[in-house]
């Protein structure tokens, strides 16, 4: 799914992105909920960044990367926790690309997100190099999805990979993280059913 944002494209910086668990929904410029045996995953565009809200049997984890002020943890290379209920593993990488390099993979990763059956991406008006995406897939015991951000100003990508589990039952008790909340259930009203999961 492809969607064109309803704002310009603003100076940021990669270097402004910032990661937190437990955030509530913030307000999205885009969104396509999409379930797969009986997980909810949320995919929110907040323009130059992202949220995504996974909900299983009322158990929901919630990841944002986005500028976020007064936020003190920066974006990770990596990061493996538990979570709530969840096995949480995250992932970033920041890549410099010339301009002729930027554009092609501006292009192969909008193609790709845009025909996948759990895609969202987002271009903006007048910056067709400029775009947030995200794509997720339910694989055996786990959720993934992917994410890129791109800053064509500075000619750099942001790519950020995420896998998560859901613990077993005795696993659960105790190990709830300090200071993540858990999302209204409502967030997810509406959600689409992909037809295939790749």
């Amino acid at each position: 799914m492809l969607t064109t944002l309803s704002t310009p494209y603003t100076d940021t910086r990669a270097g402004d992105l910032a990661w937190a668990l437990g955030r509530e929904p913030l307000p999205a410029l885009a969104q396509r909920a999409l379930q797969f045996d009986g997980v909810t995953v949320q995919l929110r565009l907040l323009g130059a960044s992202h949220q995504v809200l996974l909900e299983e049997d009322g158990s929901v984890c919630s990841e944002t990367v986005a500028c976020m002020p007064g936020s003190s943890t920066p974006l990770p290379l990596g990061v493996s926790r538990h979570t709530g209920e969840w096995e949480y593993d995250f992932a970033a990488q920041v890549e410099t690309l010339s301009p002729r390099e930027f554009a092609a993979r501006a292009r192969e990763l909008l193609d790709l997100v845009s025909d996948h059956p759990g895609g969202l991406a987002g271009t903006f008006p007048g910056a067709p190099h400029a775009f947030t995406a995200l794509l997720v897939e339910r694989l055996a015991g786990h959720v993934r999805w992917r994410t890129w951000h791109s800053y064509p100003q500075e000619g750099r990508l942001v790519s950020t990979r995420t896998r998560v589990a859901r613990l077993p039952a005795q696993e659960c008790r105790g190990r709830r993280t300090r200071g993540a909340r858990r999302a209204p259930a409502a967030a997810f009203a509406g959600a689409e059913r992909p037809t295939h999961a790749r």
